[in-house]
């Protein structure tokens, strides 16, 4: 890709004197490649922990579908209007592209109509398991449908409005709240089947 590895500390943005996102957006839209290695290092934690979820906690697809956000990024950036936080547009992008890779490998259409298998479930073993329901909640939610999974992570964990994520998974604000409801009603059965 770009020879982009995370080797800075976790708390570069606390520096005095380190750029913030737009100085550093400008500087890699003239082709600075060390500004663009601080933006990486910068948000990819975050952006790997939102895609991580997605794609159903597996960690190579996560792995690629972060690789893939930062090419995409760096394609677009020099077509980022600053009307956003370059950290709100790269998280939409990595939700764009968690989406994408999840609809290409055919995942949304089957698992749509039904629950996912709970095979999953039977294989957690002792030391990630929640006190008071014996499951860990990140394997919970790991099972759940796709597109359910997207609508849970993004309104619970991210913040999301059902309108925004309606926009972003091409679907009516009332099939986000739909997801949403289907998505928790799950967790809980599945929650409390595994007592």
């Amino acid at each position: 890709m770009l020879g982009i590895a995370m080797t800075l500390p976790a708390n570069e943005n606390d520096r005095a004197g380190v750029p913030d996102d737009a100085t550093l957006a400008r500087e890699a839209m003239a082709g600075s490649v060390q500004a663009y290695e601080r933006i990486y290092r910068r948000h990819a934690p975050r952006l790997y922990a939102v895609i991580w979820r997605i794609c159903g906690r597996h960690a190579a697809r996560a792995e690629d579908v972060l690789q893939d956000t930062f090419v995409k990024a760096w394609r677009a950036l020099p077509g980022f209007r600053f009307d956003s936080a370059l950290g709100t547009w790269l998280q939409r992008l990595a939700v764009n592209t968690a989406l994408m890779e999840l609809r290409a490998r055919g995942a949304m259409a089957d698992c749509e109509s039904g629950d996912h298998d709970l095979e999953a479930l039977a294989g957690a073993d002792e030391s990630a398991r929640c006190a008071g329901t014996g499951l860990d909640l990140e394997r919970a939610v790991a099972t759940l449908p796709p597109r359910a999974r997207a609508v849970l992570v993004l309104h619970d964990i991210e913040g999301w409005k059902h309108h925004e994520i309606a926009e972003e998974l091409g679907m009516a604000v009332g099939s986000s709240k739909a997801q949403l409801h289907r998505a928790r009603g799950l967790l809980r059965k599945r929650l409390g089947e595994s007592r």
